[in-house]
């Protein structure tokens, strides 16, 4: 079987009042038995117990409950003390007792009272003293100052740049500072202001007075000048940029010698051998030519055996003629004449081998000069971006300190005028507060006080957190005597908790030198009633021993008054003397003999 639903008097979402607002004796029966706070929407149960909608509906919610005040209580009893849903009804009369409850918010600061009924439809949820979270930074703020909050002080708002008109978050300002593509900058040559950082580079292409370094700064050239004086460094440094190139000149050539392969090294040695090996062997042969032209046959016949085994082998010589042929000189010459040719052959096939290696070391070489200046080039290259990026970031680093220089002085200038601010707000205050003062002074001795919101300074009264009141200044003549009133409306001394008091108070004016003392002039206090039927009169002649009538010594004396003066009663019953929560005191000081 389907449970019956809720009517809809006991639709509520949120749970009881909070016992702090309410602004009389808290009675047991208005709180709910759940939540224990001042009853909401209340429904009554079977069992007879009665409960905010809210709870009782997210009670039985999951299925019947047991009914915790009748276990608490020792009277459960089943199944009248089992909650369950269609068994409680809307409980009108204790709503319509809650509603009429007096109330004060619980808010610091709030002054509002009234009930909880106009509470719950006027002042819950709109209270300008109410704390609330802010949704961007979760800090608690007062939900009057959420505006100011979220304009000022979030730091989680969100600004849109001055300058390019993107959002950004209000934490990241110095970040998007740097890197708005409209933030005015200032060019260091020619002190250009209010220069888009996007334009910032092609201007200081083109400005003639950005110092820029150098052509020559990649062979140690460390000077930066002014573009449009650039040729003139140039003229007059001639000398010492082809120094500083010739310099770098060798120090490359050194570098690329470095990096010939050990094998031409190698080859040299080889060639020099080489040329020795050619220079002994044409020594030798001019040694055997030499021989051949002195000696008889058989000596040169003996030499030529030796030089034969030498320089060839046995088979290369020729038999000897007999003794009696005429020119041995010819038969010697002969036999040497193949010698240098094979040897020389040989060594033209080894030079020419040589020759062919060191023509391939060296176009190793030319190829490795031809990747090294290419190499050359594109680190030159890379040294001018780099370059050209350092004096972007030098330039970009000394705007960013201008800028953080000119916010410190902006801010340090902020929080002086806050300060002067301050003082100002403290000063008008202050000359409102006399102002005030100064339109409800008289000077003719009868004062009337306006006491406005009687119930919750009387509130405060009864709680002490304001148990008296002091009116503002009235004399009785321009340059006479300064006197106030002072009130407790929950009384004083033998009065207090059952009747009103009321006392004159003789303070401290500026022409006290010039007045009799002590004070003794009649002085008749009134509580007026609205309807000018019937006053409340008390009337009194000073004690002139007393202290309170002698000239003050402080900014006032000890007030001295009617500490019965009105019964609490006559005020809470029906009477005129109260209208629209205000009341009004009266003083008439006797100015005879004056």
């Amino acid at each position: 079987m389907q449970e019956p639903s809720p009517p809809s008097s006991m639709e509520s979402n949120k749970p009881g009042f909070p016992k702090k607002i309410l602004a009389n004796k808290l009675e047991d029966k208005h709180l709910c038995n759940c939540c224990q706070n001042l009853l909401r929407r209340p429904c009554q149960a079977q069992c007879g117990h009665r409960f905010c909608s809210y709870c009782f509906n997210r009670t039985v919610r999951d299925g019947p409950q047991k009914c915790n005040a009748c276990i608490k209580e020792d009277i459960f009893e089943e199944p009248t003390s089992i909650l369950k849903q269609g068994c409680a009804f809307p409980d009108n009369a204790a709503r319509r007792e809650v509603e009429n409850l007096s109330a004060v918010c619980i808010n610091e600061g709030c002054s509002w009272n009234g009930n909880i009924k106009e509470y719950e439809s006027n002042h819950e949820g709109n209270c300008e003293y109410m704390i609330i979270p802010c949704p961007s930074c979760k800090e608690r703020i007062r939900f009057n100052e959420q505006e100011r909050h979220n304009e000022r002080e979030c730091p989680e708002r969100t600004l849109n740049c001055k300058y390019c008109k993107e959002p950004f978050h209000f934490k990241n300002i110095k970040a998007h500072d740097e890197i708005c593509p409209k933030y005015p900058m200032i060019c260091e040559g020619c002190a250009k202001k209010k220069i888009p950082r996007e334009k910032y580079v092609d201007h200081i292409k083109f400005c003639s007075k950005f110092r820029t370094p150098c052509r020559f700064h990649v062979v140690g050239c460390d000077l930066s000048v002014e573009k449009e004086k650039i040729h003139d460094h140039e003229r007059a440094c001639a000398y010492e940029h082809l120094n500083l190139l010739l310099h770098y000149i060798m120090g490359m050539k050194v570098s690329i010698e470095g990096l010939q392969p050990q094998g031409l090294e190698l080859a040299g040695h080889k060639l020099l051998e080489l040329h020795h090996s050619l220079r002994e062997l044409e020594a030798r042969v001019s040694q055997l030519s030499t021989t051949s032209n002195g000696p008889p046959v058989q000596g040169a016949t003996a030499s030529g055996s030796s030089s034969s085994g030498l320089l060839g082998p046995p088979a290369l010589a020729l038999p000897l003629p007999p003794p009696t042929a005429p020119a041995p000189t010819l038969t010697v010459s002969t036999s040497f004449t193949p010698l240098p040719s094979s040897v020389g052959a040989a060594l033209e096939l080894q030079l020419h081998s040589e020759k062919t290696k060191v023509a391939e070391l060296g176009r190793r070489c030319t190829d490795l000069e031809v990747k090294s200046g290419t190499f050359e080039n594109v680190v030159c290259v890379l040294n001018r971006e780099v370059e050209r990026f350092a004096t972007t970031m030098e330039a970009s680093n000394r705007q960013h300190r201008l800028d953080q220089d000119k916010i410190e002085a902006l801010s340090n200038k902020v929080r002086q005028l806050e300060r002067t601010v301050g003082l100002k707000d403290l000063t008008v205050a202050e000359m409102e507060g006399r102002l005030r003062e100064m339109s409800a002074t008289t000077f003719d001795g009868v004062f009337v006080w306006r006491i406005s919101d009687f119930a919750k300074k009387r509130q405060d009264a009864i709680a002490g957190r304001a148990p008296a009141m002091f009116s503002p200044a009235f004399y009785t003549s321009k340059y006479g005597y300064k006197m106030c009133l002072r009130i407790y409306l929950n009384g004083d001394g033998t009065g207090r908790g059952s009747h009103l008091s009321l006392f004159f108070v003789v303070m401290r004016g500026l022409s006290d030198a010039l007045l009799k003392w002590p004070f003794n002039q009649k002085v008749t206090l009134m509580l007026l009633d609205q309807s000018n039927r019937e006053h409340i009169i008390d009337a009194f002649r000073p004690d002139i021993t007393s202290s309170s009538f002698q000239r003050p010594v402080s900014e006032m004396n000890i007030a001295s008054g009617c500490p019965l003066f009105c019964p609490l009663s006559k005020l809470d019953a029906k009477n005129s003397y109260i209208r629209d929560d205000t009341i009004f005191i009266k003083a008439i000081v006797d100015l005879t003999g004056l």
